[in-house]
């Protein structure tokens, strides 16, 4: 395929991807319930809708690319490469946005025990001060309605917050349901219970995030070598040579281009596996 063939290619998946998942219809919503007013719908290729579909679906960008260095290199090489890297890229942001998703159930477990603990020293019964802190918070996630259900209705509050528990980044929940147990068994003050499982939960979190920030000079020592071959190839075209030409139409280059594929994600996997057991508690 010729390079005016790659620049055509190119423009038509770029133009697919930033089609897909086209939100017409809540743009005619807009336009019925306008109620008389103007609504302003901006163009089809306007900033205002193709970067919302881009950061939806960042992983679709890969093809594109992978179209852009097939163009540059004159090989199909790329092209397979960008469209095998789509279910990678979309695996490791899940895998990002679950970590992320941890952490902020993690801090609204933190604040419902405080929350809990006001509630039930301003004066409030047990079961309203938790359905209350579990509105407010939103710490509970998947398991809020049979919790809230069971804080109204009478029900094993300590078996809810336990099941709820299971959720990733949840699992101090399990504290709050042993404080519960234990105040509803022996009379003890949930209030001071609560408070203390806050501050260890408190404590756990910011020796987590102690030993994340020592880490991160490794993570940005991984991300260094994950570029150095970009660097590679740059410096090679800023020294007159065509890298690109040689690694996808010599088999010696492609050869190398191979081994050195598996020895880098190889090398990155076992890097970050190292530095993922060191942020483990």
């Amino acid at each position: 395929m010729t390079q005016p063939g790659y620049a055509a290619a190119l423009c038509v998946v770029a133009a697919a991807c930033l089609t897909v998942g086209r939100e017409r219809g809540p743009a005619r919503a807009r336009l019925l319930l306008a109620g008389g007013g103007v609504v302003r719908v901006p163009p089809r290729w306007s900033p205002e809708r193709v970067l919302p579909m881009v950061r939806a679906r960042p992983e679709w960008l890969c093809p594109p690319l992978g179209l852009l260095l097939g163009a540059l290199g004159e090989s199909v090489v790329p092209v397979i490469g960008g469209v095998l890297a789509v279910p990678l890229v979309r695996r490791r942001l899940r895998a990002r946005e679950l970590a992320r998703e941890r952490v902020r159930r993690a801090e609204g477990v933190i604040a419902l025990c405080g929350a809990v603990a006001g509630e039930l020293r301003a004066g409030a019964q047990p079961g309203p001060a938790l359905v209350f802190a579990a509105a407010s918070t939103g710490a509970l996630g998947p398991g809020e309605a049979a919790v809230v259900a069971a804080a109204r209705f009478g029900g094993d509050v300590p078996q809810a917050l336990r099941e709820a528990a299971r959720a990733p980044g949840a699992g101090g929940l399990a504290g709050v349901g042993a404080c519960w147990r234990v105040a509803v068994d022996s009379g003890a003050g949930l209030a001071a219970g609560l408070d203390r499982l806050e501050a260890a939960l408190r404590a756990e979190r910011d020796q987590r995030e102690d030993t994340r920030a020592q880490l991160a000079g490794a993570w940005s020592t991984i991300v260094l070598l994950a570029v150095l071959p970009v660097v590679g190839l740059a410096m090679g075209w800023a020294l007159g040579a065509d890298p690109l030409r040689v690694l996808l139409h010599t088999p010696g280059g492609l050869l190398c281009l191979l081994a050195g594929g598996v020895l880098e994600a190889a090398g990155l996997w076992w890097a970050a596996r190292i530095v993922r057991a060191g942020e483990e508690p």
